[in-house]
């Protein structure tokens, strides 16, 4: 009976071994996902910021400026480019949205970011676009991948349309959670006038003409929680300068914008709390599952191996049979 349940044991010591590393190697990248259907909106403010007034072309100064940045997974298009990209694409039509005290559009920014579900690597279909341009994205965008290291990592610039460095900068605690702060900095760069202008009848193509260039600078911060590589908090010092033409009535640059964004309070609240729940399903099957199994065969395996010995310990001399006496003889 003995040797029975050591072998029991011994087989099921194997199969914790064993489930183990597959759950962390194998289960885990094929589980661990961003799913494709996904919908998520956050709120920017920059407060006393500096704002163009396009009517008199010249820079004021407001007490908000509010930017609302949407991300949605677009399940047709991904399963589209899954057909013949060989692995789990999500697609994000992202749009950020600004807008001005009084609530009137200051710009409209759409964007199509299509990457691999478990890597966030960018993957390069038709359809991957920068305010309705087609671009070539490479490095991240939005999103860290899961299990972040401490290095720096390329971050795509959707404003400048270029790839740059965003460096680790260290470990800090925000709001109860162990996050890695990264920033980048994107010199002053010529950059294309968006399609959709704040004021009717102004055109990217009627602003060219006249000479007139914009140009663009900003300082990237993210606070990343590194196990699921999900930002839960950030921030931009932002700055826009239109240069040289007509348009400005023989001035060199003007300020478009400049202003210190950040994320809005109650957004902060509600992403720290979301990611510290996705974060707990990652350890799941990086942590805690494949360290208990292993914890738990080796015991199931000591536990056989010590019945296995009992069994085989030798036993005691055999008590004596009792019997009647035998008569002895003369």
């Amino acid at each position: 009976m003995r040797r029975k349940a050591s072998l029991i044991l011994l087989a099921l010591a194997v199969f914790f071994a064993a489930l183990s590393p597959l759950l962390r190697w194998y289960a885990f990248p094929r589980l661990a996902k961003v799913p494709a259907g996904q919908y998520q909106d956050m709120v920017l403010e920059a407060k006393d910021a500096t704002l163009l007034d396009y009517g008199t072309m010249k820079a004021e100064k407001v007490d908000r400026i509010t930017v609302v940045q949407t991300l949605k997974g677009n399940v047709e298009a991904s399963e589209r480019i899954e057909r013949t990209a060989g692995r789990d694409v999500v697609v994000w039509d992202g749009l950020s949205y600004v807008q001005g005290p009084d609530g009137e559009m200051v710009s409209k920014f759409p964007e199509r970011y299509i990457f691999d579900a478990h890597t966030q690597e960018p993957v390069h279909a038709t359809g991957e676009s920068v305010d309705g341009t087609p671009v070539r994205r490479e490095g991240l965008e939005f999103k860290w991948p899961f299990l972040t290291e401490k290095r720096d990592y390329e971050y795509f610039d959707a404003q400048a349309r270029i790839t740059a460095p965003i460096h680790y900068k260290g470990t800090e605690d925000f709001r109860g959670v162990e996050v890695y702060y990264f920033e980048q900095t994107i010199p002053w760069t010529k950059v294309p006038f968006p399609k959709i202008m704040p004021v009717e009848g102004i055109t990217p193509e009627s602003v060219a003409e006249t000479g007139t260039t914009r140009w663009y600078t900003t300082v990237r911060k993210f606070w990343v929680e590194p196990v699921t590589g999900a930002p839960v908090y950030g921030e931009e010092i932002h700055r826009e300068e239109l240069r040289g033409g007509t348009l400005l009535g023989g001035r060199d640059k003007v300020t478009a914008f400049a202003g210190h964004v950040k994320m809005r309070e109650d957004y902060i609240r509600s992403t720290v709390d979301l990611v510290e729940s996705q974060r707990v399903a990652v350890l799941l099957m990086t942590s805690y599952l494949p360290w208990g199994f292993l914890v738990l065969g080796v015991g199931l395996l000591s536990l056989s191996l010590y019945l296995e010995a009992r069994g085989r310990r030798p036993g005691g001399p055999a008590p004596a049979q009792d019997r009647e006496p035998e008569p002895v003889g003369a």
